[in-house]
């Protein structure tokens, strides 16, 4: 029964038993009797009653609908309306959760087209920074040696110090360089650039261990450089907004399969402080793969950051090692053969 009609029956049964009660031995005066009226209120207070409690019922499914819509968050896909109530709102319910889906699906089209636009601009910037800036500096630097050797004793101490000046501006850009492209993890692999990256963020005041667990396969590279952000990111948010001393960040393969990335500090923790732009950021990045992003508190204080890696990307890293040492492998028969027809072809000449 359409909602339309439940609506209609519902008011006409309340209609109905009130005409009802007027064909019944009950009689009203004239003036009305005190006795009458509280008759009359109480028969216009239950008929006001009977239709809230129905309708309420009719439309309790669109209530719950409403409230499923309110709570929906791109960023967590997979959570969707239940299904029930009458056939126009139950459509209406699977219509919606189509329309999520799509959404859902859009939203992970646009995130991995920007996501891939910021990275190709990431490289566009350090290449720059590396091919432009670094060699002009060092061009300086090398300028400012020859003017030092030649200049008198104040003047080359000065130049000394706009050496040492212009050399820690070259070592900051070659870091920002690395960070912005890191070469690291595309020449040495993820675990490499996990200890260089640990390397990087440990100072006087800020502890940084890394734990990487035995028997951690290889991902694909989507799924590494996905795993190398999300870690980069929890590094900078402890070091600059947490006031934590000291960070572990843990690699290891789960019984499943999947491979769980934990970065845990023993900061100030998150409170009630909303999402910012880094761990929106973080969660559009594990969407790409797939992967689960929990963010909250440790078991001793502190923030947990919780990457999980499906196994799929595991497998498929395993796949395309697979087909590159095939291809390897093919490589030299087909030189061979190449060099016997051309071996050939000189003979008949």
């Amino acid at each position: 029964m359409s909602l339309y009609w439940r609506i209609f029956l519902l008011n006409a049964a309340v209609l109905v038993t009130a005409v009802l009660l007027l064909l019944g031995p009950v009689t009203v005066s004239t003036p009305v009797l005190f006795g009458e009226a509280v008759v009359l209120l109480a028969g216009l207070a239950a008929m006001l009653i009977a239709n809230a409690v129905l309708l309420r019922i009719g439309l309790a499914p669109l209530g719950r609908l409403t409230r499923a819509m309110s709570a929906v968050d791109l960023l967590r896909p997979g959570s969707r309306a239940r299904v029930e109530g009458p056939g126009e709102v139950a459509d209406l319910t699977l219509s919606y959760n189509a329309m999520l889906g799509r959404l859902e699906a859009e939203r992970a089209g646009s995130s991995a087209r920007a996501l891939s636009a910021q990275e190709a601009e990431r490289r566009r910037i350090a290449q720059e920074l590396h091919d432009e800036v670094g060699q002009t500096l060092t061009a300086v630097l090398l300028q400012l040696k020859h003017a030092a050797d030649r200049a008198p004793g104040p003047l080359r101490e000065e130049l000394h110090q706009v050496q040492e000046t212009t050399r820690t501006s070259l070592d900051e850009i070659r870091r920002i360089a690395r960070r912005l492209r890191p070469g690291i993890l595309e020449e040495l692999g993820l675990h490499s650039a996990l200890r260089a990256l640990t390397a990087e963020f440990r100072s006087g005041s800020l502890t940084v261990r890394h734990v990487i667990g035995p028997g951690v396969p290889r991902l694909d590279d989507a799924a590494e450089l996905v795993v190398y952000r999300v870690a980069q990111e929890a590094l900078t948010n402890a070091a600059r907004h947490a006031r934590a001393t000291a960070v572990e960040v843990h690699l290891a393969v789960r019984p499943d399969g999947a491979v769980r990335l934990l970065v845990r500090d023993d900061g100030r923790g998150i409170g009630a402080a909303g999402e910012g732009a880094g761990i929106q950021g973080m969660r559009e990045r594990a969407l790409l793969i797939g992967a689960d992003l929990a963010i909250g508190g440790g078991p001793q204080g502190g923030t947990d950051v919780r990457l999980d890696v499906p196994a799929v990307a595991t497998a498929a890293a395993a796949a395309h090692a697979a087909a590159a040492a095939t291809e390897t492998a093919a490589a030299p028969e087909t030189t061979t053969t190449t060099t016997t027809a051309r071996g050939l072809g000189e003979g008949k000449r």
